[in-house]
């Protein structure tokens, strides 16, 4: 299946269709501090306020809300190092079937007690040993059970595209879209909507200096795999583009640009002290890179999707006092 096959505007307004109503209409934010210290217009869209905590909820309302009732009655798994859990989670509870999610065991407690708490079964693994879309799709074929994946499905990718499309419906034209990238579904949805939207919109994605797994492909022309990093980003750990994810973003990505995680500590404090909200590691990526000026030459209106907001009362103090 090609790019071209994945996804079109036409299934990201079908999403946006599906899950209105559902999913929150997230606000976007402005700020006169963030335009000085950037030196542009930035308009940030704050998923950190999107139910669960994390965009990640659009795509998984998505795809659960398109299955059939015999497969809600088999009931749902996910593979997910927190937010995509969640995601999978409360749209299984919503859609009145059951659902397993295997999770790192390494996972931020905060977001294991989430996971639960919708009422989903953990089951955890070695991040750094083990093969979770192997383990995943075991898992889901002994138990009989529908695999809704993080960002290897067309319906959770189209989800996640409903970001531009509303933050393009308010803004209007933008010169440039920062969006983080773990296995790239965030940027192929917002990439697909925002190309179709705006055809000139530079989009720009982030990553770790240490999860590079995308830039790497992108200059390589093909899919690489990395070791798994580590970073604060927990969310943005992927070793290798998703097929279908990567299929989308070498068309229409322009560029990967990458943050260490002290410019995402810093974006994180920024957030917090200026802005008045509080994003977890792997939703401050994009507003770092922009903070750190990747941005070579300037657009002068940009938008940036913060792409989350987990992250324990803990683990905040344990991160911003670093």
């Amino acid at each position: 299946m090609s790019g071209e096959d994945v996804l079109t505007i036409d299934d990201v307004r079908a999403a946006q269709r599906r899950i209105h109503g559902v999913a929150h209409r997230t606000p976007v934010l402005t700020s006169t501090t963030v335009n000085n210290l950037v030196g542009a217009e930035v308009f940030l869209k704050a998923e950190n306020f999107q139910r669960v905590g994390a965009f990640k909820f659009r795509g998984a309302y998505n795809a659960v809300s398109q299955l059939s009732p015999d497969q809600l009655r088999q009931g749902v798994a996910a593979y997910s190092s927190g937010n995509h859990a969640q995601a999978v989670a409360l749209a299984a509870r919503i859609a009145g079937t059951t659902a397993v999610i295997l999770m790192p065991e390494d996972t931020p407690d905060s977001k294991l007690a989430a996971t639960r708490n919708y009422g989903a079964e953990i089951v955890t693994y070695d991040r750094y040993t083990g093969d979770r879309v192997a383990l995943g799709n075991k898992l889901a074929a002994e138990r009989g059970l529908v695999l809704i994946p993080p960002y290897e499905h067309p319906h959770v990718i189209a989800g996640q595209g409903t970001i531009a499309l509303e933050l393009l419906e308010e803004t209007g034209p933008l010169d440039a879209l920062l969006v983080p990238i773990g296995g790239g579904g965030l940027m192929a949805g917002c990439s697909t909507a925002a190309k179709a939207l705006v055809p000139d919109i530079r989009m720009v994605g982030v990553e770790p200096e240490d999860a590079d797994d995308t830039k790497r492909s992108l200059a390589a022309g093909a899919r690489v795999s990395i070791p798994v990093g580590r970073t604060i980003a927990d969310g943005l750990m992927a070793d290798t583009p998703g097929r279908l994810t990567f299929s989308v973003n070498r068309r229409l990505v322009d560029e990967v640009v990458l943050v260490s995680d002290d410019e995402i500590r810093a974006a994180m404090a920024l957030a917090f002290e200026r802005l008045k909200v509080v994003i977890e590691p792997s939703g401050a990526a994009a507003l770092a890179a922009l903070l750190s000026g990747r941005l070579d030459p300037l657009p002068a209106r940009i938008g940036v999707v913060i792409s989350g907001g987990n992250v324990s009362l803990s683990r905040l103090h344990e991160i911003l006092g670093q």
